[in-house]
């Protein structure tokens, strides 16, 4: 690998995983960071080129946004110009007109080029409105106007679930230039949410080929987020093929993948480190290596024998912690320990052993749910139970949810409410804005959208036989932009929550710690809790305060990371899903469905029956499911 004159170049030797990966790559502490690095290395770039125009190429998606935003910070306050730069972007969907809002022209002159010195004549994106017969010679001119600028200088590359690097799908061969694609069915699954539904999704897009990107002089490829990590460490550590065309960057001599951690989880380094090399045997790790040789063995904890441990690669966790004997014991008492009937606390019993304080006895319990049906899918058992055992119980609604809402959906309650009881000619209006293809919902769309939202959690609630004063909607203000895309979270949304954390001054907190989610909101919604949190801290009922995360629809903790497991009988698992139920604008046609097709109150079903087989596998007692939590210390 050849060294280049870049900000984040790290020779090979100098990271420890040159083992298994075959792609030279950086793990940064955030999203951020890594957009801030490579924003700072564009900028070098373009300041080191002098004598000719720079040539760029440029990625869409929401990985690079971040890099948009830092770009235009740098020329609004350092002066970086871009009047030296030629762009290419990778590709464009077909047929879309430029100024739809789902267009690619339109992304990436609302995040860089209408914020930056750069002129029309030298952006160059794919025209997605083009007659059939003219695709072919425009893409033969694109490829033409590459060459002739002697190629691209940088490559911005983000990736797909499929494997896909611009929109060059699985199949895809390593000598292919621009060109008219199909796109794979994920992919329009993916976009699905951005075009308000899949049936309006683009079925083609004009790609730069693999030929095209390879032959960039400097490639970095950006992965935030746990929904990357499989595709990340099948591109890194896999075998080269066309089934995942990214894995072609591995005979780029110089590409750099940038990762944040969540996105880095199914490399070796992250899921077997003992593979890799030494390690620092913490608990945490030991649980895990331990978790990983039952499943590797397909044998429970107490039955994990000294031979199992060396010829897995763990004959130094022995040397460093003793004989298997003991490790096996004290392996299943710590996973025993994370098992309890009762999330607040058994009044009147120790509490040594249980992952919950006995006392106070009656807690003051606040569960926050990013989207309004959250709380239910991701611990619907646990709520209940609090609620049963007689814990004062409050839900806050992070977000108002009305961007999940279709159209149809929408259109049904209007027409139910013009039926019964309106003639107004306003009915007719939203019945026509309900109608209009890709808009942008406006504020009164939100409304009655939000509106749907909250009767169904009203619902819900009354089932669970939860006072329905005990729901606070608190519509962040970050969410309200009547689009997929959002705001970036700011202070008043912090000071929303903490003002609602101050009045109820709990004793147990409950919220979402799933960065799995595909457009985002957990994570937001997230941050800006802990944020809340950390200006909390010195208030002295934040003493009392546990906070416990749970994971949303999309994934469940590993087993080395639970904490608090709670049994769920059959019973309490069909009052789960009732309650699940009552949120009907979230049945059927799910908006934001991810990469699972199935319904919510099914996903969230087979998964804590999986959690409950895994624990019965490493030697527990069998249970119909479970929920799990991690504990989160600030």
């Amino acid at each position: 690998m050849t060294t280049p004159s870049n900000l984040i170049y790290v020779p090979p030797g100098k990271y420890q995983e040159t083992r298994f990966e075959k792609i030279h790559n950086i793990t940064v502490a955030s999203e951020s960071i890594g957009a801030r690095l490579v924003a700072e290395e564009i900028a070098q770039s373009i300041r080191n080129c002098t004598n000719r125009p720079f040539v760029l190429g440029l990625a869409t998606g929401s990985s690079p946004i971040g890099v948009y935003q830092h770009l235009v910070q740098m020329h609004r306050e350092e002066g970086l110009s871009f009047k030296n730069v030629i762009t290419f972007n990778l590709d464009e969907y077909v047929p879309i007109a430029p100024d739809d809002h789902q267009s690619y022209y339109h992304f990436m002159h609302e995040h860089l080029f209408d914020h930056i010195d750069i002129t029309a004549d030298q952006i160059h994106i794919p025209k997605g409105d083009l007659p059939q017969d003219e695709v072919r010679a425009y893409c033969q001119a694109y490829e033409d106007k590459i060459a002739a600028l002697g190629g691209l200088d940088f490559q911005l590359l983000g990736i797909g679930r499929t494997g896909h690097i611009g929109f060059n799908e699985p199949g895809s061969h390593r000598n292919s230039a621009t060109r008219l694609i199909s796109l794979d069915p994920v992919t329009r699954a993916d976009a699905a949410k951005d075009f308000n539904g899949l049936d309006k999704v683009p079925t083609k897009a004009i790609t730069m080929g693999i030929n095209t990107i390879l032959n960039a002089k400097r490639i970095i490829l950006l992965a935030w987020g746990q929904h990357k990590a499989p595709i990340v460490a099948r591109t890194i550590e896999g075998t080269v093929s066309e089934s995942i065309p990214a894995t072609f960057l591995q005979e780029h001599t110089n590409t750099t993948c940038l990762l944040d951690n969540e996105s880095t989880a199914q490399l070796t380094r992250s899921h077997a480190p003992w593979l890799v090399g030494d390690c620092e045997w913490t608990d945490s790790l030991k649980k895990k290596a331990i978790v990983w040789l039952c499943q590797q063995t397909q044998k429970s904890i107490l039955k994990l024998t000294q031979r199992d441990y060396n010829e897995n690669g763990l004959s130094d966790l022995l040397a460093t912690a003793g004989r298997a004997y003991d490790l096996n014991i004290w392996m299943f008492n710590q996973l025993q320990h994370t098992i309890t009937g009762w999330p607040g606390g058994k009044p009147n019993f120790t509490d040594d052993n249980r992952p919950e304080r006995a006392l106070p006895a009656q807690k003051r319990c606040l569960i926050f749910s990013p989207h309004p049906d959250d709380d239910v899918i991701s611990m619907g058992g646990t709520f209940a139970r609090l609620i049963d055992q007689g814990h004062e119980v409050h839900v806050a609604y992070q977000t108002s949810g009305n961007i999940a809402v279709s159209n149809e959906d929408a259109m049904r309650y209007v027409e139910v409410y013009q039926l019964a009881l309106s003639t107004d000619e306003t009915i007719d209006d939203i019945k026509k804005e309900l109608l209009a293809a890709h808009q942008i919902n406006s504020p009164r769309i939100r409304k009655i959208k939000g509106a749907i939202r909250r009767s169904e959690c009203l619902g819900a609630a009354r089932f669970l036989q939860l006072p329905v004063e005990q729901l606070h909607f608190m519509d962040l203000p970050f969410y309200e932009t009547g689009r997929v895309q959002k705001n970036d979270p700011t202070q008043l949304d912090v000071d929303q929550t903490i003002k609602l954390i101050k009045a109820i001054q709990p004793h147990q907190i409950y919220a979402a710690g799933d960065l799995a989610d595909p457009h985002g909101t957990h994570r937001i919604c997230l941050e800006i809790l802990m944020e809340a949190l950390k200006q909390l801290k010195n208030e002295p009922f934040m003493k009392d305060c546990w906070v416990w995360l749970y994971r949303g629809a999309w994934q469940e903790w590993d087993l080395h990371e639970i904490e608090m497991a709670i049994p769920i009988s059959p019973d309490q698992v069909v009052q789960k899903r009732n309650a699940i139920l009552y949120h009907q604008s979230q049945k059927d046609r799910v908006m934001f469905q991810g990469e699972d097709s199935r319904e919510f109150w099914l996903r969230a079903e087979e998964r804590n029956r999986d959690t409950a087989v895994q624990y019965n596998n490493l030697g527990m007692a069998e249970y119909q499911s479970m929920e799990a939590f991690k504990r989160y210390y600030f």
